[in-house]
């Protein structure tokens, strides 16, 4: 990857995270003003609840890793192109 292409790959995730957050607050939204069955509801709160977990505890280290892996791969890349100069 290189340091023009890290543009479109944040814009990527950005673009991942603003598709979880829109789909949390729809199914809340949905779940809070429809009238579904209790068990059609029970199923909308226990995904609602499911995929909120990935903002509280998975977000950050997926973050975190993503960010490094970028960083290594053009630390990496950095040095093999100094071998071909």
């Amino acid at each position: 990857m290189e340091l023009n292409q890290l543009y479109s790959a944040v814009l990527l995730f950005v673009l991942v995270g603003m598709i979880i957050g829109v789909g949390i607050l729809t199914l809340d939204k949905f779940a809070a003003t429809s009238g579904v069955t209790s068990t059609a509801g029970t199923a909308l709160n226990n995904t609602r609840d499911a995929i909120a977990t990935i903002s509280s505890s998975w977000l950050t280290l997926i973050v975190t890793i993503v960010a490094l892996a970028i960083i290594l791969t053009l630390v990496v890349r950095s040095f093999g192109n100094m071998g071909r100069r």
